[in-house]
């Protein structure tokens, strides 16, 4: 079984969000480590946390035309 850092996790589903892509986190310190790392770069992102994890939806920025 491969186990990853926890760190390279988070920095692989924040640029997952960056991309415009729905990410899930299960554990709690994963969960920490991603809403903080959104907070230090100002991402637009929702989170929908429930009892099994946790889902962060990036916010789309609506172009006019």
């Amino acid at each position: 079984m491969l186990i990853m850092p926890e760190n390279q996790i988070r920095d692989e589903k924040i640029k997952q969000l960056k991309s415009g892509q729905t990410v899930y986190a299960e554990s709690s310190e994963l969960i920490r480590l991603i809403k903080r790392q959104i907070i230090k770069q100002q991402l637009q992102v929702v989170y929908d946390q429930t009892d099994a994890g946790c889902w962060f939806l990036p916010l789309q920025e609506k172009v006019s035309s």
